[in-house]
């Protein structure tokens, strides 16, 4: 606690463990966490309630408490004329996700921090994002607003309650969007998204569109999967020439490793400097599968980069992943991440700091507010050039562990982790790193220890306490963990555990009537609308998420219960994914494992055999998605339980055999790795 801190009066929030909700804790704005006491008072006070949602590593979440809730002027109206809310988005994705549908809708656009104002009973008649204290370059300010609102909800509150029930009946009608018809959609839409992202592209700087970028990785996936199974160059030169120019831009850390949130400008060179755990973990994912397609170190090595700095910098004693890590240090954004030339002489001395400085764009002038964020967009360093210049950055890195550090957020949710699990496991087997698997292997074992109270999962755990009943997409992402490590471990353990959590998942949250999955669970509290989520933003949606899970179980079990779950989910949205496929790309890839039917793979033989080694190995290394593998040992008794069709698959002539099975068929049984790669291989882009 600061002694500034120390001499205000906490407000409601300061018993919270959030710690965006901790940083708001001694505003004089009376703030009240999310829950029947504020909305009590509201209804009782016949007040409206002022919701500001954000996140702790917000950059316009922090300056709007600089300019509004740290203000005497602001907090005298807010506390005379409301009731006002502060909401953690990473820890009530569900609140986040119903009111900011709700800001776009009135308001065309979205983003953090969002403002709501509404009704007692949560239904909202005003909405925005960031606003300033004072109206300022055509937004209006808060000192205009809220007397403006104050006054409307006193001289006709009855208006603002009607406004608020046509925005809940718009909000329930676009929750059943669509004429209600479960249908197939035509395979057409890959090449209606691929079209998209080839009249988007920027041949120039990589990515999509202008500025500002994001690196949105399901879109990479997707254009993978389309090169592999379309024969279409193009698309893996997209991905490649993305990667190379977001890993030259700023907004990759040259000396700490990890990618920052999003660019400002088309050339990924100024980013806003937060780190979120999800980006990384998805990115991380994206480059590993890009080496299997091309075979590049390159894109190993910066994989291997992304994992160095989530287990150094992001990862707990106990073996969880934190959220994220700020923009801002000393209250100043990027302060910690950029560098004048003098100080990097400094530390490098003469000779090498100026030929770093050439490399990495350093100048004297200087690239953001004087000073340089290291880039390499001007140039060009081969992976042993990198390795020369290796102790100079090392060195940087020791110099730079000496500034204040950004604030790092060390709470742990659910389904962030279950991405970070996926891609160390993803990573581990194919980059031959077995401590990546290890961390992911700690990882769920914090989630089963820590974040399972009784028979369910929470979303959220920070100082000893889990709270906050999990979402669909945390049961999907920690799903997804768990069957990328039954593939990288062969351990039946992990599918056993995947079909279970999948069997919550569909308990907790499937609706029958629309054969998809609702956003949080029935047993969880009633918001103005339990979304169907399938749009593909930062994070893939529960819906993709649940899909491509449930096809990728059916498969590799031949469970006909499951596969028929995932058939329904792709046959829920085909006026959504029809018109706009390029919004659904994560969905797209179950989608696509449904119309290409990948083939199965099952060895029996031990792990001890070379030639199980062999054959787990060839596969490890090639891009072949949709293709599924399981391990038949003399000692795992469970796997004919879980995939019952192994029963019959025995070894033959006591040698180790490979089985290849597509289309409820499988073919004479291999006994190479060199065999096995063949068939996998055959008829794809590999």
């Amino acid at each position: 606690m600061s002694s500034t801190q120390s001499t205000k009066i906490p407000n409601r929030l300061i018993n919270e463990k959030s710690p965006y909700l901790l940083q708001h804790a001694y505003n004089p704005v009376i703030w009240y966490p999310w829950g029947q006491e504020a909305f009590k008072r509201a209804e009782r006070e016949n007040k409206p309630v002022f919701l500001s949602i954000g996140y702790s590593t917000c950059h316009w979440c922090h300056v709007m408490e600089r300019e509004s809730f740290e203000d005497d002027e602001v907090a005298r109206i807010l506390n005379q004329h409301f009731v006002s809310i502060k909401v953690d988005r990473e820890e009530r994705p569900d609140i986040d996700t119903v009111y900011m549908n709700v800001c776009q809708g009135m308001t065309g656009h979205g983003g953090w921090p969002l403002t709501i104002i509404m009704t007692p009973d949560k239904k909202p008649f005003f909405a925005g994002t960031y606003l300033p204290k004072r109206d300022r370059q055509g937004l209006t300010g808060m000192m205009s607003l809220l007397p403006q609102i104050a006054r409307m909800w006193q001289n006709d509150p009855q208006a603002c309650r009607d406004m608020g029930e046509r925005i809940q009946e718009w909000l329930k009608k676009g929750n059943e969007s669509g004429d209600g018809q479960s249908r197939e959609i035509s395979p057409d839409v890959f090449d209606k998204a691929f079209q998209y992202f080839t009249h988007t592209f920027d041949s120039v700087y990589g990515g999509f569109g202008s500025a500002p970028k994001f690196p949105s990785p399901h879109n990479l996936y997707f254009l993978l999967r389309y090169w592999y199974y379309h024969q279409e160059d193009l698309a893996l030169e997209m991905v490649e020439k993305t990667l190379q120019a977001m890993y030259k831009g700023g907004i990759y850390d040259h000396i700490g490793y990890g990618f920052s949130r999003y660019s400002t400008d088309r050339a990924w060179l100024v980013p806003h400097f937060e780190k979120m755990l999800y980006d990384n973990a998805l990115l991380a994912v994206a480059w590993v599968e890009t080496y299997q397609a091309t075979g590049n170190e390159f894109y190993a090595d910066i994989a291997r980069e992304i994992f160095t700095y989530v287990l150094r910098d992001m990862t707990s004693s106990a073996g969880g992943f934190y959220s994220a890590e700020d923009a801002d240090s000393e209250g100043v954004e990027g302060k910690f991440y950029v560098w004048s030339m003098a100080e990097i002489l400094e530390v490098l001395g003469e000779t090498q700091g100026m030929e770093f400085c050439r490399a990495y764009g350093i100048t004297r002038q200087g690239n953001f507010e004087g000073k340089s964020i290291p880039n390499l967009l001007d140039t060009e360093l081969s992976r042993e050039q990198r390795r020369q210049l290796e102790p100079a950055r090392r060195k940087l890195f020791d110099h730079r562990a000496k500034r204040i550090a950004p604030f790092k957020d060390d709470k742990i949710l659910l389904s962030w982790n279950g991405f970070m699990i996926a891609a160390l496991a993803l990573g581990g087997r194919v980059l031959g790193e077995p401590s990546y698997i290890e961390a992911a292997r700690r990882a769920l074992s914090f989630i089963e220890d820590n974040m399972r109270v009784k028979d369910r999962y929470m979303l959220r755990y920070r100082e000893e306490q889990a709270a906050h009943p999990a979402l669909a997409e945390d049961y999907a992402a920690l799903v997804w963990g768990l069957l990328e490590m039954h593939r990288s471990t062969m351990e039946s353990a992990y599918l056993q555990k995947a079909l279970q959590v999948n069997a919550e998942m569909i308990e907790l949250f499937w609706d029958q009537s629309r054969g998809a999955v609702l956003y949080y669970g029935r047993d969880g509290e009633e918001l103005l609308v339990n979304p169907h989520e399938v749009y593909d933003g930062a994070i893939p949606a529960p819906n993709s998420l649940a899909a491509r899970n449930l096809l990728w179980l059916g498969q590799l079990t031949g469970d006909a219960d499951i596969l028929e779950k995932g058939d329904k989910i792709l046959k829920a949205f085909p006026d959504q994914i029809s018109q706009h496929p390029w919004a659904h790309t994560y969905f797209l890839l179950a989608l696509m494992s449904r119309h290409y039917a990948g083939k199965d793979v099952i060895i029996t033989g031990d792990h001890h055999e070379k030639t199980v080694r062999e054959m787990v190995s060839v596969l490890d290394q090639v891009f072949a998605p949709d293709t599924t593998l399981a391990l038949k040992t003399s000692q795992d008794s469970l796997l004919e339980e879980l995939i019952p069709f192994t029963k019959d698959m025995q070894k033959v002539d006591d040698r180790v055999t490979g089985y290849i099975c597509e289309g409820f068929s499988c073919q004479e049984p291999v006994f190479t790795a060199e065999e096995l790669l063949g068939r996998v291989a055959a008829t794809t882009h590999v």
